[in-house]
């Protein structure tokens, strides 16, 4: 008699296990959630803190844009309402979170009539008023007003114009904050007379001085305050745009930001759309800190701007749990699930052998069940034999064609059945299909000659291979079959239809249409390459010839694309062109063709078509597309280019022709500054022949020593003395003649030569002016351009150290001139390598200031010595305002920064007294000398040539030839 087994052992065997499992389940799953969290908290407040930082920024901004202004005013005394208006208009479109900005004048009583008159002549009816409450009101009688005397914009600000603000105890300790600290402060939230709505606003002013006053000390600057400049800024919508310019109002957080120290709801200015106030902080059980089980994060962060602080506060939004814990639910589920699949594996080993029997006899009883069903089954077998020889033969038929699916058709060739999933495999219901003939489902091929020919096939009973026909699914999708049939005849030889199968080939045709696009195509861009352009050109060329209609064949080259690779890389230039191609594609008709040449050339094709007429708007609008800013990683670029344009059949017959003739214009183009276009003209080819005999001439010119230098003056202001010289290339070409520096500097920028050429400018600049000091005319200083090639090369440096040693010129004699677009492309490694230079001794300028495109807040960074004013400005100054306020604005900054300036261009009397009266220090022109040959620049030098002192006469003193 069998005895049962203990079930202790068991119990006990499954509990342990059970147990071990689900500790480690549990212990794995807290550690996978605390590191889930702590990466959560990480990203959170690595987000927070750039929402942070980008606020304070744009307060920066806000406060910098405000010292503009006032330097503005301090430079240009007095400044009128029309200046004020120019100055401001350009400021209002850049920072749209600017309310306004105000001249507050100090008015005394006295003088109270002679102000309003001056409003109401801007505005008529206009008093100077307080307010009251909510109310306007006009103002009592006072010692002394402080009045809204400038306002820009005046629509929507009318409510402010003429308004009091000196009873206003914010503003007015504001102002004396600043004038005691010297710089910009910004007041507490504040109502705004042209809003209803209380505290919506604040200002940042800075005092406007007495001219000539004492501002050594607060006291002094205090008595000294004639009035301030104001910017006037809505809160809520300053960290709106900062928050939208930065594409930073999305990303999963919810933020706060309070004008204050401290997240007070009263001092509340902005808060994210749809969330009312800051959630208090939580706080959480050292456990569910541990696991990191807390709902939200919270960051917080004070930034102090001009004096006012304002309180960040961010918390992400609420997170669904799943899928920010999927790897700790994982574990536990995993874990879970294995400790079961474990125990209950261990429960089945120890049952195993009680169930070892009851199958035994379970099987038993099976095998006797089955030997009855057999011998019912042998029966039934040899009924079924017949069927199955005929369907044997039927389907070895289709298994040696090996189809994806079967069909069949009767004697009047429509479907009868179909098998093997067309629905699945090619998007068509055989419901579709059945009681219907291929050419009734097929749309077209009955019309079609592949039609009538296999509709004749069928006919005369034979059968058919690899039958290829396209045709839409039941999703409207395009698919290709490739069909097989044999037809099928009865025991006496009738026909009674087709048999055959059927495949869905639509991926092999597709590949086939893609190796065929590649093919054609450029791989990068997707646009036409030079195979298919030179079709299409073909095309276009018997179409016009055809029809009397002209064809514009446009050569695009895009300009300093080389920069782009080399500064960001070639996947950025790959970038670059992918965007190009697109925006060409977007600005042109279907019917027009855009290929990509080579590199970065582009290709375009115009036809004429009736009742339309090309036009050069059309080129244009190539270009405005083009120039448009491109985003490369984090920075943006602005790309422009050059195009040339022949024209069918006025410039050429052959589509090789028309190409090169659009070539040779669009380097035209790239001659005459880029960033234009040029049609094809006849005498571009010689100039293209005069650019060849240039370059080949200009490799040879040093070698020949045909090169000479030329040398302006540099004249002190104060003093009327000669205090340097900037060295002038000339090259004189014993065929060519005297050949302008205009016609050969970018000839050798594009082949490189301009770089032994420039180093051969500066070695010989500095050992003339070292010869001129040995020969006792004066401690002179000499300026030498650099090019985009030196300022690029590696050794640049160390050639400068070398010249100077070879020369014997002192370094602080030597200054080195750069133009803005040098160095503001990559300003981290212009920085580094400018501050290389300055360790030299050498002395750095600015060349063309105000044309380039440089930041403010960079050239604060960079070890300038000299901004050179661009003679455009100085040309009109004695008589564009707008030209000689930025004249003055320039200088103003320079001294600001400790720099000096020179003036370039100077060819008038007019234009030398304005100089003067605003403080610049130094001038370059034909006012006082041209360019001189180096014997007549030491003879000008030996005859001391000065300009007269201001009083004097206005005609210089000079020897000028």
């Amino acid at each position: 008699m069998l005895r049962h087994r203990p079930r202790s052992p068991l119990a006990v065997a499954v509990a342990l296990t059970l147990a071990g499992g689900l500790a480690a389940t549990g212990l794995l799953s807290a550690s996978v959630a605390r590191l889930e969290a702590d990466k959560l908290t990480l990203s959170f407040e690595q987000r927070a803190d750039v929402r942070a930082t980008a606020i304070q920024h744009g307060l920066d901004e806000a406060v910098e844009v405000l010292v503009m202004l006032n330097q503005f005013h301090a430079a240009v005394q007095p400044v009128t309402r029309a200046q004020f208006h120019h100055f401001t208009q350009p400021l209002l479109a850049r920072y749209p979170f600017i309310q306004a900005f105000n001249y507050h004048r100090l008015v005394p009583h006295a003088e109270r009539a002679e102000m309003e008159a001056q409003l109401a002549a801007v505005r008529p009816g206009t008093v100077i008023t307080e307010m009251r409450g909510a109310t306007r009101t006009p103002a009592p009688q006072r010692e002394r007003y402080s009045v809204v005397d400038y306002l820009e914009p005046m629509v929507g600000n009318e409510a402010a114009f003429g308004l009091n603000v000196g009873q206003n105890r914010m503003l007015m300790d504001t102002l004396a904050r600043a004038a005691e600290r010297g710089a910009p402060a910004a007041t507490g939230l504040l109502s705004l007379a042209q809003d209803t709505r209380p505290n919506t606003g604040y200002e940042v002013i800075m005092p406007v001085y007495r001219p000539g006053a004492d501002l050594s000390s607060g006291a002094a600057r205090q008595a000294a305050v004639v009035g301030d400049t104001a910017v006037i800024i809505r809160a809520a919508v300053l960290v709106d745009k900062i928050l939208t310019a930065s594409k930073l109002r999305e990303g999963g957080i919810d933020l706060w930001v309070y004008a204050g120290a401290a997240a007070d709801p009263a001092r509340l200015v902005y808060a994210t759309p749809g969330v009312t106030s800051a959630p208090r902080a939580q706080t959480t059980t050292r456990l569910a800190s541990w696991l990191g089980t807390h709902a939200r994060s919270r960051y917080e962060r004070t930034v102090t701007v001009a004096g006012q602080s304002w309180h960040v506060v961010a918390t992400s939004a609420v997170r669904p749990l799943l899928p920010e814990r999927i790897g700790s639910l994982s574990c536990l589920i995993g874990g879970l699930l294995c400790t079961l699949l474990v125990s209950a594996f261990v429960h089945t080993l120890v049952r195993r052998s009680r169930r070892v029997q009851a199958l035994v006899d379970e099987r038993t009883a099976d095998l006797k069940l089955s030997n009855a069903r057999l011998l019912d089954d042998v029966g039934a077998r040899a009924r079924t034999e017949q069927a199955l020889q005929h369907s044997e033969q039927r389907f070895r038929q289709l298994v040696s064609m090996s189809s994806d699916w079967y069909w069949e058709q009767d004697a009047e060739l429509r479907f009868v059945n179909i098998t093997g999933g067309i629905g699945e495999k090619g998007g068509v219901a055989p419901e579709h299909l059945i009681g219907r003939t291929r050419w009734e489902t097929v749309e077209g091929m009955a019309e079609s000659a592949w039609g009538r020919a296999h509709i004749a096939t069928l006919m005369a009973r034979e059968p058919f291979d690899n039958l290829e026909y396209a045709t839409r699914d039941q999703y409207g999708e395009l698919r290709w079959f490739c069909v097989n049939g044999q037809p099928v005849f009865d025991q006496i030889g009738t026909f009674v239809g087709y048999r055959g199968t059927g495949t869905d080939i639509t991926a092999r045709k597709l590949t086939e249409q893609r190796i065929q696009h590649v093919a054609q195509h450029d791989a990068l861009t997707g646009l036409p390459n030079r195979s298919l352009l030179q079709d299409r050109l073909a095309q276009a060329v018997a179409y016009s010839a055809h029809t009397a209609h002209a064809v514009w064949v446009m050569l695009i080259d895009l300009d300093r694309f080389k920069f782009v690779n080399d500064s960001m890389g070639h996947r950025a230039g790959d970038v670059l062109l992918m965007t190009i191609a697109a925006r060409l594609r977007s600005a042109l008709r279907d019917s027009d063709t855009v290929a990509r040449l080579s590199g970065d050339e582009f290709v375009v094709i115009l036809a004429e078509r009736d009742g339309e007429t090309l036009s050069a708007d059309i080129v244009q609008r190539l270009m405005d597309a083009v120039a448009q800013p491109v985003m490369l990683g984090t920075k943006e670029f602005f790309v422009t280019c050059s195009i040339g344009v022949s024209v069918f059949p006025t410039d050429g017959a052959g589509t090789d022709t028309l190409i090169e003739h659009a070539d040779i214009a669009m380097y035209r183009a790239k001659k005459l500054g880029r960033n234009n276009f040029q049609f094809y003209t006849p005498a571009m080819n010689e100039e293209a022949m005069e650019r060849v005999r240039i370059e080949s001439a200009l490799r040879s010119a040093l070698e020949r020593n045909e090169f000479v230098l030329h040398y302006q003056p540099q004249v002190d202001l104060t003093s009327g003395r000669i205090k340097g010289m900037e060295a002038l290339i000339r090259w004189q070409h014993p065929e060519l003649g005297v050949v302008a520096p205009s016609r050969f500097i970018s000839v050798a920028e594009e082949t490189g030569l301009i770089v032994p050429i420039g180093a051969w400018v500066m070695r010989t600049a500095c050992a003339q002016t070292r010869r001129w000091q040995e020969a006792g005319l004066g401690t002179l200083r000499v300026a030498v351009n650099l090019s985009a090639r030196q300022f690029g090369s590696s050794t640049l440096l160390a050639d400068i150290g070398n010249v100077l040693d070879e020369t014997g010129l002192d370094p602080a004699c030597l200054d080195i001139e750069l133009t803005e677009s040098l160095f503001m492309t990559d300003v981290t490694s212009a920085v580094e390598l400018l501050h290389g230079m300055k360790a030299l001794g050498v002395k750095l300028s600015i060349d063309d200031f105000g044309t380039g495109y440089s930041s403010l807040s960079y050239l604060s960074r960079f070890p300038i010595d000299v901004l050179k004013i661009d003679r455009s400005f100085v040309a009109d100054i004695a008589r564009d305002a707008s030209d000689a306020a930025i004249v003055a604005s320039i200088i103003a900054l320079a001294h600001n920064l400790k720099l000096s300036v020179i003036a370039e261009g100077v060819e008038t009397a007019e234009q030398l007294d304005y100089l003067r009266r605003h403080g610049c220090d130094e001038m370059q022109g034909y006012h006082f000398s041209r360019p001189l040959a180096a014997d007549d620049f030491e003879q000008l030098l030996r005859q001391r040539a000065c300009l007269p002192a201001a009083a004097e006469a206005r005609v210089p003193v000079s020897v000028a030839a």
